[in-house]
């Protein structure tokens, strides 16, 4: 067989292994995200938050209910009077009527859980982009590894060729010494890739929570806007992050209401039950029972303004949370804008990858047939190698970058979840937990603070560019 017949083979080898790289029954990009949802610590620590923001709500809802007390004593003295005393007593009291600060309380409280909701769907975004950029890494890695054995044995044959040339006085020690660098230099490139391969395993396993068998080839893109003004507007109504804040502001202007409120004071009623059992020898036992009941109106009359300091600072809070709202929708439109442009980015330089392979492998070829007809050195060979080699390394890079902007523009839209992605598993109930409450609020109606709310994003969206 011919020097260039068996570097051909080489590269031929080379292309096949690289088509072949991922078998049919290889973990899916879809696996990944699925096994990453189902495995994440991150998200079960978040949903437990969310479990305890909701105790939160039953807590608040318990002060609109009375508070039934019981309560016994025993006496007994070695001389004196009484012998003993038993009293036994339960008592019963509750506010009524606190001009509303206890039900606003429940608002407020229900707001921060539907801020935490909010902020589980950020999580489960930042866990799924982490999937795909741990998938995309190690995959990029693999076919680095393959196309770095692939290189080590094409420069072999490059060095079997010039040591061939050399026996038969057709090259120099010169040339044979070339290859045998070039060759050395691509072992270690190829224990390097091996490293990296390693490395990106520990991440994926990281990210997803398993090691992967095989990695299948990545699917087709996602469904993407048709424009960056598209995708702006997509985020503005669905980014999770937005719609956490806007919940924030909603539960601190019912905070401020409810500092405001407490000057008024309020009336609570009680109802009382009390029995004695006495005995003071010589007289018989006595046993008396007595029921009361009372209402009182409490309100504070001097507290060094407290309360009013408490109101205003309620006020500041509301408006820090108001200007991080809208801090919020500005960042996400700037993610927005920024990942656009990188899918963009990310687009061309595929494409010119896919131009400088088709040029490199040309010149490979050319540079190889001339250096057999001696108008070429081993060394142009080597270079025109090396060039072809950096090409394909480049567009394996550049097609993962296609993937992860994708992504990336996806997450930076708040349409990176399970549910918008149409992965087909059960995902995590927010209000399952909450029905199983005593005195569960089931589909409550909007705060009048979260209906101005969306009044304000609306001007908010109609005047921005």
């Amino acid at each position: 067989m011919s020097v260039r017949i068996r570097i051909r083979a080489a590269l031929s080898a080379s292309a096949l292994a690289l088509a072949l790289a991922a078998p049919a029954s290889a973990d899916s990009l879809a696996d990944a995200l699925v096994a990453a949802y189902r495995n994440s610590n991150l998200l079960e620590q978040n949903r437990a938050l969310l479990r305890a923001a909701d105790e939160d709500v039953q807590q608040a809802i318990s002060a609109l209910y009375p508070v039934v007390s019981f309560a016994t004593t025993a006496l007994s003295t070695a001389s004196g009077t009484p012998d003993y005393r038993l009293s036994f007593g339960i008592t019963a009291s509750i506010p009524v009527y606190d001009f509303g600060r206890n039900r606003r309380a429940i608002d407020m409280t229900h707001e921060m859980v539907l801020s935490t909701r909010s902020a589980l769907v950020v999580i489960e975004q930042n866990v799924l982009l982490n999937a795909v950029s741990s998938y995309m890494g190690l995959y990029t890695n693999l076919q680095t590894l393959q196309l770095q054995r692939n290189n080590v044995g094409v420069i072999s044959e490059q060095l079997r060729a010039a040591r061939e040339r050399f026996e038969l006085g057709d090259s120099t020690r010169t040339d044979v010494a070339l290859a045998e660098a070039r060759l050395a230099a691509s072992r270690s490139a190829l224990a390097a890739a091996q490293g990296d391969v390693a490395i990106s395993r520990e991440q994926y396993n990281l990210a997803v929570g398993q090691y992967p068998a095989e990695l299948a080839a990545p699917p087709r893109l996602p469904r993407l806007p048709s424009s960056l003004e598209e995708a702006q507007d997509i985020a503005r109504r669905n980014h999770p992050a937005i719609t956490q804040a806007q919940h924030e502001v909603a539960a601190a202007d019912i905070s401020t209401e409810i500092a405001g409120l407490e000057r008024r004071g309020t009336v609570t009623g009680s109802v009382g039950l009390s029995a004695d059992i006495t005995r003071a020898r010589p007289l018989p036992e006595t046993r008396d029972s007595d029921v009361s009941a009372s209402v009182t109106y409490q309100v504070p009359l001097f507290n060094a303004g407290r309360l009013r300091s408490v109101e205003r600072q309620g006020i500041a809070r509301a408006q820090s949370r108001r200007s991080a709202l809208h801090q919020t929708v500005a960042i996400v439109q700037q993610s927005v804008a920024a990942s656009w442009a990188q899918l963009q980015i990310a687009r061309a330089t595929l494409s010119a990858g896919d131009l400088q392979i088709s040029a490199a492998q040309s010149a490979y070829d050319a540079v190889r047939a001339e250096a057999e007809l001696g108008s070429r050195t081993t060394l142009d060979v080597l270079d025109a190698e090396q060039e072809l080699l950096d090409a394909r390394s480049s567009r394996i890079l550049a097609a993962a970058n296609v993937q992860l902007a994708a992504y990336s523009l996806l997450e930076s839209m708040g349409q990176l979840t399970v549910s918008a992605l149409n992965l087909g598993i059960p995902t995590y109930d927010v209000e399952a937990y909450s029905a199983t409450l005593p005195h569960a609020t089931q589909g409550r109606t909007p705060s009048p603070q979260g209906a101005a709310l969306d009044r304000i994003m609306g001007r908010h969206r109609n005047s921005a560019p």
